[in-house]
């Protein structure tokens, strides 16, 4: 029997689709090795390269002024996931004190979908959250925590139950909330002159320091996002938060994007995307288990695929 954490798998990068490739439920096309090679690996080697010096150090020499300025300290839940100055989101204002947000611009693979990497709101940051959200033209919100786990607070719930919420100029409306076993999908209203749809998808299952119980969960929720993103969202940037906005945020930015390479290039780089995601925001897919959930997301992707041949 297997250890926790210690799955081997098989990394074989070959275009084809021929059933001995993709019949083992542990094989995974990985970027970077010669067509036809075959490569032996565990997730702790994966990660331990996530976590070399090289990568450990990407992005640290940029600046992060704006995150730094003495008032906009309290804007931060945590003094060491601070945006850099060059992908961070900039509200409309005139002054830096009144344009700071800890937000972060992502890379993309297609130019028409965006992501926008955020920590959860703070109470005093709730108003400058929904700035944002218009200022940006969102039409979705994707959030991976809840807002209170294990006792401790990690996001303020910055959405009202029923009546309407003032957020500065905005006015914000719950039109719909559907329950669901692991996620929760609500409609929100955001009106200043215009009025405007916000679509929330809130995934409730992800326990705080461990991994969704099922990979299939994580799956479908993520088909939830990318449907919406394609039929609504087209240009547009979707916001996906949790607490400090790395680690579950940097792990589902990272399954939808690699996911696609997967289907369009028959490869992924996990390695690689880490890198450019730590270059865009720093502690981007934070911890061992943020990679555990991403090679068992393709782990049981590949498996369908395997059905879908066979």
């Amino acid at each position: 029997m297997r250890k926790k954490h210690d799955w081997n798998y098989l990394v074989y990068i070959d275009g084809s689709t021929d059933k001995k490739n993709i019949t083992d439920g542990n094989t995974v096309t990985f970027y970077g090795l010669k067509p036809g090679t075959v490569y032996s690996y565990s997730i702790q080697t994966e990660f331990h390269g996530l976590q070399s010096t090289e990568l450990a150090s990407v992005g640290t020499e940029q600046t992060q002024n704006a995150a730094t300025m003495q008032e906009n300290r309290p804007k931060n839940r945590f003094i060491n996931v601070l945006p850099y100055d060059r992908s961070r989101v900039k509200l409309t204002s005139s002054s830096p004190q009144n344009d700071y947000i800890n937000a972060s611009y992502m890379p993309v693979r297609i130019q028409m979908y965006k992501f926008i990497a955020a920590q959860g709101p703070l109470p005093n940051t709730v108003n400058d959250f929904w700035r944002m959200i218009w200022e940006q033209q969102v039409t979705g919100i994707v959030m991976v925590t809840n807002c209170t786990e294990g006792g401790r607070i990690k996001c303020e719930q910055y959405w009202p139950e029923s009546n309407p919420r003032h957020c500065g100029d905005l006015e914000v409306f719950t039109t719909s909330e559907k329950k669901q076993l692991d996620w929760t999908l609500r409609e929100f209203k955001v009106k200043q002159v215009e009025e405007r749809t916000v679509r929330h998808f809130h995934f409730t299952a992800w326990p705080d320091h461990g991994v969704p119980q099922g990979t299939q969960v994580l799956i479908q929720f993520r088909e939830l996002v990318r449907q919406h993103m394609q039929t609504e969202a087209a240009g547009t940037p979707t916001v996906v938060h949790c607490s400090a906005g790395v680690g579950r945020t940097g792990t589902l930015i990272a399954l939808d994007m690699l996911l696609q390479q997967m289907e369009k290039e028959k490869a992924v780089d996990i390695y690689g995307f880490v890198y450019k995601m730590r270059l865009n925001r720093p502690h981007m897919v934070q911890t061992e288990v943020n990679l555990i959930v991403i090679l068992h997301y393709f782990d049981v992707k590949i498996k369908v695929l395997s059905q879908l041949t066979s």
